[in-house]
């Protein structure tokens, strides 16, 4: 058997397959939940620390050059990713054995990322559970209509929907306005109780406190500079990881009585085959049909799944240069089974008709 972090590589339990059904993967990947204390806490230090340490940099920067500040805001927002997606671990339970220790360092977490870490779980949650149900569009995903509900909108309805869809839209103004206003708010659980209202204000509340510590020292301008630089890139990456994780050709998207969970995890999301650089400094999230399928595995271990399985790393594999043409992808065709850019979607439809 081959060596990994953390002990032995499990016994393998199955002879892989494209052709095996993704409900048969549960069993093999289960032997990967288990998160390791010392590598959990090592991956905290190594992204906290740099990210401090580069805001730090950021601040000092600014009397020498704005270039040399903005680039060291980008990369603080690149760390700030990273945490995000440590955090992104926490809700599903998989950083740390113990669910209290998971939800402390999620909700500390989310004052750095602006995100209420009990209500992105909440929402995440269920966008885990119904991704690819044509019936549970519309909590946790990128709005997507099938062909013929484009087609049947009015051109309100259709111009509204390409300029959701318009790339400013999802990648510039999106951010902004998730992270700095929708997330300021319980929105999607402002009348699921009152625990959703103290994780949205308490965050708000820590995040305003330590604003305002920071301002005392770094003074308004400064922290204003760095601290939406960073935020900014941060967002905005995320936001593109989170697109091209289920906006590609090859997606899967069915309707509720041909719908399966397992089936909708391992194909209807992609491997999003990063530069090695990139892929840790995105916490291996690119491994999302893995994700998807057993969101118990520690992100630090994806890696080890697609090593001792290279076949997972053929399903849905998406390369960086590959994935710039998903933004160009907006309709669900039903008759093709494949994500259609408008052009397309225009040309099958009068192939039909």
């Amino acid at each position: 058997m081959n060596k990994m972090s953390g002990g032995m590589a499990p016994e393998k339990l199955v002879a892989p397959s494209l052709d095996m059904p993704a409900r048969n993967w549960m069993r093999v990947l289960a032997a990967y939940r288990q998160p390791i204390l010392s590598r959990s806490l090592f991956e905290l230090a190594v992204t906290l620390g740099p990210f401090i340490l580069l805001w730090t940099l950021a601040w000092w920067s600014i009397s020498i050059s704005y270039f040399l500040t903005g680039l060291l805001c980008v990369l603080a927002g690149a760390f700030l990713v990273r945490l995000f997606m440590i955090q992104h671990d926490c809700g599903h339970g998989a950083f740390f054995s113990q669910r209290s220790v998971n939800d402390w360092v999620g909700r500390a977490l989310g004052v750095l990322t602006l995100t209420p870490y009990d209500v992105w779980r909440r929402s995440h949650s269920i966008h885990h559970s119904g991704a690819g149900n044509l019936d549970k569009r519309g909590m946790g995903d990128i709005h997507t209509l099938t062909v013929n509900e484009y087609n049947a909108a009015s051109w309100l309805g259709k111009l509204h929907y390409r300029l959701y869809r318009h790339p400013i839209t999802l990648f510039l103004i999106g951010p902004i306005y998730i992270f700095g206003l929708q997330n300021r708010l319980p929105i999607g659980a402002m009348k699921a109780g009152s625990k959703y209202w103290v994780s949205t204000m308490g965050t708000n509340l820590v995040g305003v406190a330590l604003a305002t510590v920071l301002i005392y020292f770094m003074g308004l301008m400064p922290f204003l500079m760095i601290f939406l630089s960073t935020s900014f890139v941060a967002s905005a990456i995320g936001m593109w990881l989170f697109y091209v994780q289920h906006q590609f050709d090859e997606t899967h998207w069915d309707q509720p009585e041909n719908w399966d969970l397992h089936d909708a995890a391992l194909y209807g999301s992609s491997h999003y085959d990063l530069p090695a650089p990139l892929r840790w400094m995105t916490g291996n999230i690119g491994v999302h049909h893995v994700h998807h399928l057993y969101s118990r595995i520690p992100f630090y271990r994806l890696s080890e799944v697609i090593r001792d399985y290279p076949v997972l790393g053929e399903i849905r594999r998406l390369t960086l240069m590959e994935s710039f043409a998903c933004a160009r992808l907006h309709l669900w065709d039903e008759q093709t089974r494949r994500l259609v850019t408008y052009r397309q979607a225009r040309i099958n439809s009068a192939q039909n008709i």
